[in-house]
């Protein structure tokens, strides 16, 4: 059985007819060509998978493509533009936290899903924040740095995301 949804993906809206049990992670990847969004274990234990949901963290492998009608996703492709990195993603090039790159887009997303909280988070809440994002390559030294940095300079920065994304679906 196929359900119809409309629903916005990184600022342009999308018409799509999904099977009643695919999974958010299978609907961008597959359907969508948003292969930025990593699969991992399928269970929501990784996190590699995270997506933001009408600005919240979302694990996409735990949710359904169907109930996202009506919703607002934006997934690490929506972070660049015009093929240069926001201030988020050069933090973590800056500051090396970065290895094989495999947990980078659910750190990204979840680092931004935390600015559009408003606040101002300690070093000890990103990385309770980001706990949820498993890396084996890092450490998380690095990508704690980048994310704290990445605060520190744009503290504006859910606002500036929020701007972009507005210009995009208008």
């Amino acid at each position: 059985m196929n359900v119809e949804i409309e629903t916005t993906v990184n600022g342009k809206l999308v018409h799509a007819s999904v099977p009643a049990r695919l999974h958010v992670a299978d609907f961008l990847r597959q359907h969508l060509g948003l292969t930025g969004t990593h699969i991992g274990c399928e269970q929501g234990a990784c996190g590699m998978c995270t997506v933001m949901v009408d600005g919240e963290a979302v694990k996409s492998c735990l949710m359904l493509a169907c109930q996202l009608d009506g919703r607002h996703v934006r997934t690490v492709e929506s972070l660049a533009e015009d093929d240069r990195l926001n201030p988020l993603q050069q933090a973590f090039e800056q500051e090396h936290a970065l290895q094989c790159g495999f947990c980078s887009p659910g750190f990204l997303m979840t680092a931004t899903a935390l600015a559009h909280q408003g606040k101002q988070p300690c070093r000890a809440e990103i990385r309770e924040e980001i706990a949820g994002v498993l890396c084996r390559c890092t450490g998380y030294e690095n990508v704690v740095t980048a994310i704290e940095r990445w605060f520190a300079e744009h503290p504006q920065g859910a606002r500036e995301d929020e701007r972009i994304e507005d210009a995009r679906t208008t």
